[in-house]
């Protein structure tokens, strides 16, 4: 098929997404508490701008002309990666499935995608809308399943190229070690994280606060980039922490379906006492919890916001990825002490700083080890941005050219030159 002709099946199902707004984000609401006025605001517009943008890169894919130091003309094919196996997790469902499967069908590819068990509908009629749209049979095949299954028979597949993965690091190296004992298929990863937000004495408070909770609370904490680790300098701790949970205890979780809420429960039963289970950690380590730590009601899977603090870097509440509405929040002296702490971390997905000192801020974002720096921001996301980690944040890049380019393998041809002028 013409890139061109793909471009506009992008656009079509970009169309047909804009048509079903309101039932596709009741999807992801009934399946994963997300918040149904957020799906319906900024998740499912999100998805449809997504496929626009790749839409419009599907027949800009070229190579380039090079010049050989004898007597050899040579050009490079960026040509598709073939087969990709798409395994997208239960927290953005919808998100996930665009990251992924816009820039690998506009680069030309075929896949097999698996949504989380927890959450396949909205993956379903996703696929529908893309059959309405023009997408061929046997292009885009959404496979629900479980992990041990059909995220196994992915992973292994002998006549599969690439795998993509969100999720888990856990999970990410078993992927690796199934790519590699099958056909050494091409691997890229989006992992967990244990993002630091740095907040800076010439920071305002009122805004501060703000950042910080909505870096930790939104989505329920189930984003791999929640800012979970808030260091605040020393000098406006105290009236931070005041107004923090001031915040906080006014923050309304309840029904995801009211407009109300700014909260809604937990995917499932098994994240919601994962998240419970490391509150109790935190209380038995000897962090202070300032405020939270219970559940909310006898019904679904509610849990208070939570700010631990006297949290000591060697806690499980400092170092593992909690996925839930858990801070642990710490001070720090000098631009040295937050740098260091900011790196003590196996993961490296993103960071927040928050500074009026531009100096501040770029020597900040040079000297953390992470993907993505939010300067006086946090969750800014775009479509033209690239989005990925370091460390055990896995590696390769969602977003931007760059996620187009992971779906694409450049083949390079050389020709000889006869009695031609050598310019």
């Amino acid at each position: 098929m013409p890139p061109s002709e793909r471009a506009k099946i992008l656009m079509k199902w970009a169309e047909l997404i804009d048509e079903n707004v309101e039932e596709l984000a009741a999807l992801d609401t009934i399946d994963a508490g997300k918040l149904y006025h957020m799906c319906k605001a900024v998740d499912i517009p999100t998805a449809s701008n997504t496929l626009r943008y790749y839409a419009g890169a599907a027949d800009k894919i070229h190579g380039e002309v090079l010049k050989m130091s004898g007597q050899f003309h040579a050009y490079t094919l960026m040509e598709p990666i073939g087969v990709v196996g798409h395994i997208i997790p239960w927290n953005f469902p919808t998100t996930m499935f665009f990251l992924k499967v816009s820039p690998s069908l506009a680069a030309g590819c075929t896949m097999v995608l698996k949504p989380a068990e927890q959450t396949p509908l909205s993956a379903l009629f996703y696929a529908h809308l893309a059959k309405l749209a023009g997408v061929p049979d046997g292009v885009l095949n959404v496979v629900p399943g479980f992990g041990p299954t059909a995220g196994a028979a992915i992973s292994s597949h002998m006549d599969i190229d690439k795998v993509s993965f969100t999720g888990s690091t856990e999970v990410g190296r078993e992927i690796m070690q199934a790519a590699a004992k099958s056909n050494l298929k091409q691997v890229s990863l989006e992992l967990g994280g244990k993002s630091p937000l740095i907040i800076f004495d010439d920071a305002d408070i009122d805004k501060a606060a703000d950042l910080a909770l909505l870096g930790i609370l939104f989505n329920k904490g189930e984003v791999c980039v929640a800012s979970s680790r808030v260091f605040v300098q020393e000098g406006i701790y105290n009236e931070f922490e005041k107004k923090l949970v001031e915040k906080a205890k006014a923050w309304v979780v309840g029904d995801p379906f009211d407009p109300k809420s700014q909260q809604g429960p937990q995917v499932d039963k098994n994240q919601f006492e994962k998240v419970l289970s490391y509150i109790e950690h935190g209380k038995r380590q000897g962090a202070t919890l300032l405020t939270g730590g219970k559940t909310l009601g006898n019904k679904g899977y509610y849990i208070q916001p939570t700010i631990f603090s006297d949290v000591k870097e060697d806690m499980l509440i400092a170092q593992d990825e909690i996925f839930g509405p858990v801070m642990a929040l710490k001070k720090f002296k000098t631009i040295e002490e937050a740098i260091k702490s900011a790196n003590n971390t196996r993961y490296g997905l993103a960071a927040g700083i928050v500074t009026k000192n531009i100096d501040t801020a770029n020597t900040m974002s040079r000297s953390i080890r992470a993907g993505t720096i939010w300067i006086n921001c946090y969750f800014a996301f775009g479509d033209d941005v690239p989005f990925g980690g370091y460390k055990m944040s896995g590696f390769g890049k969602d977003s931007g050219l760059d996620a187009l380019h992971k779906y694409l393998q450049v083949k390079s041809v050389v020709t000889p030159i006869y009695d031609s002028p050598w310019l």
